[in-house]
């Protein structure tokens, strides 16, 4: 008894001379960063993809062209320089030395790969690409030629769009149908594990062309509870998180070793309809929701007064945005009457649908009351993040919740996107011959006043077909840890953390 005795003494001194000598000692350098977002990437192969959840993680494994500028200039990134030769031809100078994480030599090959990808059924997330790319050629080896089937004034932004972030042919057909799990690019960091819907690892790729991280570790976590990203802020657990709750902002404020970062992206959140699906496909039953509704009460319950109720398509942050557009004011009586004319039999049951981002399902919850006044029994449903964006291309819906951010400051990223009959997430299946019409116009305008009048009819017609109501334009709040320095928030909705250094 006396011998176990001791050596618990001997352990216990042990640990607190360790611990003494921790706190005694000088502290060394942060070297790993953990992020936190909201959920995970459903896939790190570029092409496959068209969300800000995988534009967080691919942006620090590959690389495009060229980048932008948060008011959307271009500036040079895998290009060194580049410049448009005519109105439908673009020459790229492509940096030299630059590897891949498997160590091949980036060079103009891997560029033409990638727009072949891109242009196949594989890349059906972008459709733009198809139709708007006609050929891509290299001269040599540091040189790329793109010729585009006509003028098209947001190439800029689309060319720098994650999607078509360079990919290695080798590694592509060698990991055949793990690369999405496996991905090699010319980023700052190179891929090391991805458990999902947990955390994807990335370590630093110390052979990359550009200036490279300060920290050896980048850690993105998925933790989709908003409550559990502030206290795991808290405890110290991850240094940055993203989309902290209004109603966590002043706790966060408060606490001595966390500071909070705010500012609004080129996004809105809005509520679709399946315009395909009766009754939704009828106008009058869209104009009757959305006069049953208070939108401007119900932002305020949820976001506690931040951020702005949106009255057109295109977010504040976008050039030609219409804000004078009318609002719809909640009128009970007159969605009972438009109901009643469509001819829908009361009560009439329905889904909302969303994923689990806590002020959406909060607003389904608050849509599901008011809707009940006019007779709309709703339930609101939540979706994991990936069943839910299958559920809505299989046009399963009947409502749905949904956020959209253009990484430019272009308006076709929107109009063409979600509105268009082709577009790659036009999930409100809103089919319409005049607006179709008038975004392939407005694509291959040059900008001006006769641009901006194209962009200001398309959002008075999507307002008046409305097949969707704009619910919101989120004003954003990161929780960070006082430790980081140079943590910049981007309005593109995914955040490049490269940059990022420790006090």
């Amino acid at each position: 008894m006396k011998e176990k005795f001791s050596t618990k003494v001997a352990v216990l001194a042990v640990a607190a001379l360790a611990l003494a000598a921790m706190f005694a000692a000088p502290a060394l350098a942060k070297d790993a960063l953990v992020v936190a977002n909201i959920y995970d990437a459903r896939s790190l192969d570029p092409i496959v993809q068209n969300e800000v959840a995988a534009s967080n993680s691919i942006c620090h494994i590959n690389e495009t062209l060229i980048d932008l500028t948060d008011d959307g200039n271009p500036v040079p990134l895998l290009a060194e320089t580049f410049e448009q030769l005519d109105s439908t031809t673009y020459k790229f100078n492509l940096r030299k030395g630059v590897k891949f994480h498997n160590g091949d030599p980036f060079t103009a090959a891997d560029v033409l790969y990638t727009i072949e990808r891109a242009k196949s059924p594989l890349g059906s997330a972008i459709k733009q690409y198809p139709e708007v790319i006609e050929s891509a050629e290299a001269p040599d080896d540091h040189t790329v030629i793109i010729k585009i089937k006509y003028p098209f004034t947001p190439f800029w932004g689309t060319i720098a769009h994650t999607s078509l972030a360079i990919v290695n042919k080798r590694a592509v057909e060698e990991k055949g149908d793990l690369y999405p799990l496996e991905p090699v690019g010319t980023g700052p960091f190179q891929f090391k594990e991805w458990v999902k819907n947990d955390r994807l690892t990335l370590e630093r790729f110390d052979d990359y062309w550009g200036k490279k991280p300060e920290y050896k570790t980048l850690v993105i976590r998925s933790i989709p509870e908003s409550v559990n990203r502030t206290i795991e802020l808290e405890t110290g657990a991850i240094d940055i998180a993203f989309r902290i709750p209004v109603s966590d902002v002043s706790r966060v404020k408060d606490h001595k070793d966390l500071d909070v970062i705010g500012g609004f992206e080129h996004s809105v959140t809005y509520m679709g309809f399946n315009c395909e699906k009766e009754p939704w496909s009828n106008p009058k039953v869209r104009e009757a929701i959305a006069l049953a509704l208070d939108l401007n009460g119900a932002r305020h319950a949820v976001f506690r007064g931040t951020g702005k109720t949106p009255v057109s398509i295109v977010p504040p942050t976008i050039k030609y945005t219409d804000k004078d557009l009318p609002a719809p004011k909640r009128d009970l009586e007159k969605a009972k009457q438009l109901l009643k004319e469509a001819g829908v039999k009361l009560p009439l049951k329905a889904e909302i649908w969303s994923n689990s981002y806590k002020p959406r399902v909060d607003l389904a919850q608050i849509f599901q009351a008011q809707l009940k006044e006019v007779g709309i029994e709703v339930e609101a449903k939540v979706l994991e993040w990936g069943a839910y964006l299958d559920g809505l291309k299989r046009g399963e819906h009947d409502m749905y919740i949904v956020g959209w951010v253009i990484s430019s400051v272009d308006p076709d990223g929107i109009f063409s996107g979600i509105v268009h009959t082709n577009g790659g997430s036009n999930y409100s299946r809103f089919f319409n011959k005049e607006v179709d019409a008038l975004i392939d116009k407005g694509k291959t305008m040059p900008d001006g006043p006769e641009r901006e009048a194209v962009y200001k009819e398309l959002q008075k017609l999507v307002a008046e077909h409305r097949p969707m109501i704009f619910l919101y334009n989120e004003e954003n709040f990161f929780g960070v840890n006082k430790n980081v320095q140079n943590f910049h928030p981007s309005p593109r909705g995914y955040h490049n953390v490269t940059g990022v250094t420790f006090k």
